[in-house]
C-alpha cells in the first residue's frame, strides 16, 4: 500500500512538471491582448487598433488615398510611370481595387516621407519602434503578429496577438508585383543612404521579423502607431 502510495505521489509531481513546463513554453507563443480600440482615417476608413505593450497599433494595413490634410495621393497603375517617381503615389496589388479592403494600398516611401499618411495623432513608425515591438513579443514574434488561419498566409498559422498581418505582396520598384500569399512588407519612417529606406518584412516559412532596406519607389504595406 505504502508503495503504491510514492508510486502515485510521483506521478502527481510529474504531471504537475510537464504541465508547468508546458505552460512556460506556451507562454513564447502567445501574447495576452490588453486593449482593442478604433481610428478613422481621412477617407472614412475605420481601422481596429490593439495595444501591445506600451504601443497602440493599427491592427489592420492603411488604405488611405489622401493625406490628412485632405490633399489626394496619386494612384499610379502604370509601370513604367512608377519606376521613375521621385514624389508621393499608392496602388492596389495588381491594379485590382478588390484588394483594397483586405490588403490595403500599397505606398512608396515618397508617401511616408511627408508624414502626413496617418490620421492626426498618428505615425508611420520608425525601425526602432519596430524594434520594440519585435523585443516585447520576443520568441517567434513574427509568427504572433500573422493572421491566424490559412484564408489569406498559404501555410497554417496559429499564433495570435490580434495584429492581424497579412501577406499582402509588394509592388517593386520597376512597377511589377509579387508576393501576395507569401509576403508582406512594412514601411518604417527610417531612412537608410540616399536611395533606401527600413522596412519590416514576413513570410510565411519564417517566424521571425524581418528587417531589410528597400529602394524608396518600392510598394508596401504601412500600419500607423499611436503617438
Amino acid at each position: 500500500m505504502k508503495k503504491t502510495f510514492w508510486i502515485f505521489k510521483l506521478f502527481i509531481v510529474i504531471t504537475l512538471f510537464t504541465s508547468t513546463s508546458s505552460f512556460i513554453k506556451d507562454k513564447n507563443l502567445f501574447i495576452a491582448v490588453q486593449q482593442t480600440g478604433t481610428v478613422t482615417d481621412i477617407d472614412g476608413n475605420t481601422y481596429k487598433t490593439i495595444k501591445i505593450g506600451s504601443q497602440w497599433w493599427m491592427a489592420e494595413n492603411l488604405k488611405t488615398t489622401k493625406f490628412n490634410d485632405g490633399t489626394s495621393i496619386p494612384m499610379v497603375s502604370n509601370d513604367s510611370a512608377w519606376s521613375v517617381l521621385k514624389t508621393p503615389a499608392y496602388c492596389w496589388y495588381a491594379n485590382d481595387e478588390l484588394n483594397k479592403n483586405v490588403y490595403g494600398a500599397l505606398y512608396n516611401w515618397f508617401t511616408i516621407q511627408t508624414n502626413k499618411l496617418c490620421p492626426k495623432g498618428w505615425h508611420v513608425p520608425t525601425d526602432e519602434e519596430w524594434t520594440t515591438l519585435s523585443t516585447y513579443l520576443g520568441k517567434m514574434a513574427g509568427s504572433k503578429l500573422k493572421e491566424v488561419g490559412t484564408t489569406h498566409w498559404n501555410v497554417d498559422t496559429t499564433r495570435d496577438c490580434k495584429f492581424n498581418a497579412l501577406p499582402g505582396g509588394s509592388r517593386f520598384g520597376l512597377g511589377t508585383y509579387g508576393g501576395i500569399g507569401e509576403e508582406g512588407f512594412w514601411w518604417t519612417a527610417t531612412m537608410f543612404k540616399n536611395i533606401y529606406a527600413r522596412c519590416r518584412n514576413l513570410y510565411y516559412n519564417n517566424p521571425e521579423i524581418g528587417r531589410n532596406n528597400a529602394y524608396k519607389t518600392d510598394g508596401f504595406s504601412v500600419r500607423c502607431v499611436k503617438d
